[in-house]
């Protein structure tokens, strides 16, 4: 029997959190590369309840150092693409924001981001969306949840045409929306710059269907 504890969520989900907030692996026996070199603090947002799911990359340093995810620049535009407040961006019960990647990874020799760790998909992800039964919506931020999400086929197009057959995708599944999407950073200034269908086109529908599953 699947026990609903008083927070709503099933006994198994709120085990299920505990141990991937818990988790050490990629410090103390780590499957792929070489062990991370800080102290591991995943950092998501999820209840069963959510109806929208961000699916991101990985946290930077800022999320690493708050522990709560989009609390920097890419936060606040994202938040501004989604149409939402911070209060309905942090409401766990409509939103749920899961990273390819739980923890902030770690840094190259010229200070960018590595990509996120691979234990994370592989040990955890597959048994968090499946006890997600309330999901219409899912943002698909970049090529590493994209590739996830949709497809190794379709991922290999690029984002730019990826994100620019967004009507095919958010219609293929009359269950599941989704959007694919840039990511949020001040790094893709230029390529906003570039593809300005992408504001004018895609957020205002993208906005459309968020508002319905937050009214």
């Amino acid at each position: 029997m699947n026990k609903i504890m008083p927070n709503g969520q099933s006994k198994a989900f709120d085990l299920l959190l505990r141990d991937i907030r818990n988790c050490r692996v990629c410090r103390d026996e780590p499957r792929y590369g070489k062990p991370m070199d800080h102290e591991p603090r995943p950092v998501l947002q999820v209840s069963q309840t959510a109806s929208i799911c961000i699916a991101s990359q990985a946290p930077g340093t800022r999320v690493h150092e708050s522990g709560k995810p989009f609390t920097d620049a890419s936060g606040i535009r994202l938040r501004q693409w989604m149409g939402v407040s911070d209060d309905e961006f942090y409401d766990d019960s409509k939103i749920a924001i899961i990273p390819m990647g739980f923890c902030f990874p770690g840094q190259r020799a010229d200070g960018s981001d590595l990509p996120p760790r691979r234990e994370c998909r592989e040990i955890w992800r597959s048994q968090l969306f499946a006890r997600l039964p309330n999901l219409r919506l899912l943002l698909a931020i970049g090529g590493y949840a994209q590739r996830w999400h949709m497809g190794s086929d379709i991922a290999r197009q690029g984002v730019t045409e990826t994100v620019r057959s967004w009507r095919e995708h958010s219609c293929a599944d009359p269950a599941l929306r989704v959007y694919p999407l840039p990511h949020p950073s001040w790094h893709n200034n230029r390529w906003l710059t570039q593809n300005p269908w992408f504001e004018s086109e895609v957020l205002p529908q993208m906005r459309h269907d968020i508002r319905d599953l937050l009214i």
